[in-house]
């Protein structure tokens, strides 16, 4: 078995970064393009819900699937194949606007996506230490985050209306199509990825799992729900915007510290420390009522949300040898999969209560909080196995 020394003398993470930044302002334009663009296309609004479920459905099975085309094809390969399938799923959609067509394209969309994620994440994981993959992984997330928020803008320049949008997209994603193609250097050595065993994914941290579930939980609803709940709380549309945006610039600007303190100090209660400062935010967002003060709660919020990711997957890669490093992050973009898709489901429950949303996030967080602070003080006093602390 090959140690993650000996897969990363020439592994360079240029080429997933820069397709990973071109494709994050795609995706996160394309995935406040689709609901609001439905009656431009004759479709009903009321399609919007079930082509956000559908997504998240091909994202769990993509979470599934994926890693076996990754060790047939290499991650370069794989890469260009799976931002190709994203790509013809919008041309689908564009050229077939039918409520069936949609559905099925974006269910493909779902699989590419959690394809493009299991790529860059397991190739920048395999590095040859501990702070290099906390770097790497502290770039990776910044991108993504960035393009995201840089995508979201977009919607003011180009609009929703007409095929216009929709070929910016596939112009940013034929772009990221082309880091991996120029670039045909760094890619991690080609070798025969193993899988978990069941046992192994059982012994895998169980805080990783919970802080990558939590993610989920956190994350879906945000993405989801936020915006019609900032939207009932604001005075004017832009506010809006302005707080979501502020949400994804924390999550953004939190990545160099979370890289910086994740090789440093304990995970568990690196993830203790991030939940309980959502916590503040959150309480925050709720009793302040000027916007300035608002931006600064929803940024520390949004810092806190997207810090939780990164450093649960690190935990849990820590002790892999390289040849299951591709596995064991796919199992955890399944767990966070599961947490986007129940997370809007439960955040309903609460939505008949004044501040629903927010009372959901505070009970993720502090529960989250508890959890972790409890794993932390077990591993310090040695009562838990070193697996599955």
């Amino acid at each position: 078995m090959l140690d993650v020394a000996d897969n990363c003398k020439s592994n360079n993470p240029t080429a997933p970064v820069i397709g990973l930044s071109f494709f994050a302002v795609a995706s996160g334009f394309l995935m406040s393009l689709i609901p609001l663009s439905l009656g431009n296309f004759g479709l009903s609004p009321d399609l919007a819900p079930w082509l956000a479920s559908i997504f998240y459905l091909g994202l769990l099975l993509g979470a599934l699937r994926v890693e076996r085309l990754i060790t047939k094809m290499g991650h370069r390969r794989a890469f260009v194949l799976f931002l190709t399938l994203l790509i013809a799923s919008i041309v689908a959609m564009l050229l077939l606007p039918h409520a069936g067509i949609w559905l099925g394209a974006r269910l493909l969309a779902g699989f590419a996506v959690a394809g493009v994620f299991v790529v860059v994440e397991s190739w920048l994981l395999m590095a040859n230490s501990i702070k290099a993959r906390a770097r790497r992984l502290g770039i990776y997330m910044a991108a993504l985050y960035g393009g995201s928020a840089l995508g979201q803008l977009a919607i003011g320049e180009l609009g929703t209306q007409g095929v216009l949008p929709y070929l910016f997209v596939i112009v940013l994603l034929m772009m990221a199509i082309l880091a991996p193609v120029l670039i045909r250097s760094g890619e991690p050595a080609h070798q025969a990825q193993q899988r978990l065993s069941f046992a192994e994914s059982a012994s895998l941290s169980r805080p990783a799992i919970i802080g990558c579930l939590v993610s989920g939980l956190l994350l879906g609803p945000i993405y989801g729900l936020m915006p019609v709940y900032i939207d009932n709380q604001v005075d004017e549309p832009t506010q809006t915007g302005l707080l979501m945006a502020a949400i994804i610039l924390g999550g953004m600007a939190v990545q160099p510290l979370i890289s910086y303190l994740s090789p440093r100090m304990d995970k568990r209660l690196l993830m203790a420390m991030c939940t309980l400062v959502g916590l503040v935010g959150v309480v925050s967002a709720i009793e302040t009522s000027a916007l300035q003060l608002k931006a600064v709660s929803y940024f520390i919020l949004g810092a806190a949300s997207f810090a939780l990711y990164p450093i649960a997957i690190s935990l849990a890669c820590d002790r892999l040898p390289s040849t299951k490093i591709v596995s064991a992050t796919e199992v955890m973009l399944l767990c966070y999969s599961l947490g986007s898709v129940a997370g809007p489901l439960l955040a309903l429950t609460l939505s008949d209560k004044r501040h629903g949303m927010m009372l959901y996030l505070a009970i993720c967080l502090l529960s989250t909080c508890l959890y972790m602070l409890l794993k932390s003080v077990q591993r310090l006093d040695g009562q838990t196995d070193s697996l599955q602390s």
